[in-house]
């Protein structure tokens, strides 16, 4: 492995298979208020922050529903993902623990960078006793403008003392690729709800089927 490297990790889809579990609580609300292509207008607001979220959601559905109701929206699913998920129960995806324990034991800095607000992501790394892991954590709060704007990636590897250059993101999605690319990082995709096209495969440096297979890249 390249010494003097830094790893820094999206969150959602990468750490915890959330994305999946959050469609899920979603897709209860599509069934109960009859909302078409839930699944379809949820795709594209992965790797986004909740302002722009927000506006996905208020195009897609307020011309039927009315203004609010993504906020409608967010308050019923959250309230569902939170019955299901707190106190540790959000599932850990595959890998997590084997590369976070190689990454450890080779000295290799451990940053976080994720659209999700800061209190949020600590709270979910906590309850699955992974926070320890990690030397810093940026959220999407941090942020004026969220990926694929780069802001965030510069902004964590400031906070971890290290040029881009030096660093490799692990991302899921198609803008979280796309800022770590835009702020001169390498970047070690490993898809998640969305498979990677050919723009992916064109700007991600590997493309690994799960975190295991992202340890034996960097070994």
């Amino acid at each position: 492995m390249k010494k003097d490297i830094t790893v820094i990790f999206d969150m959602d889809g990468v750490i915890f298979d959330s994305e999946r579990a959050i469609l899920d609580c979603w897709l209860v609300l599509a069934e109960k208020y009859g909302l078409k292509n839930l699944e379809e207008v949820f795709k594209k607001c992965i790797g986004t922050n909740d302002a722009q979220t927000a506006e996905i959601v208020e195009t897609a559905y307020a011309p039927e529903f009315g203004a609010g109701i993504y906020e409608k929206l967010r308050k019923e699913s959250s309230v569902i993902f939170h019955e299901r998920y707190d106190g540790g129960k959000l599932p850990i995806k595959t890998g997590v623990k084997e590369l976070l324990d190689f990454l450890r034991d080779n000295n290799v800095p451990i940053g976080l960078a994720s659209s999700t607000k800061k209190a949020s992501v600590e709270r979910e790394l906590t309850e699955a006793g992974l926070i320890d892991y990690f030397d810093k954590i940026i959220g999407g709060d941090a942020v004026k403008i969220s990926k694929p704007n780069p802001e965030i990636y510069l902004l964590a590897c400031e906070a971890m003392g290290t040029e881009p250059e030096k660093a490799v993101a692990i991302e899921d999605s198609y803008n979280g690729v796309r800022a770590a690319k835009a702020a001169g990082m390498q970047c070690i995709m490993v898809p998640d709800i969305i498979p990677a096209d050919e723009e992916m495969r064109s700007l991600a440096d590997q493309i690994c089927v799960d975190l295991l297979e992202v340890k034996e890249t960097l070994e």
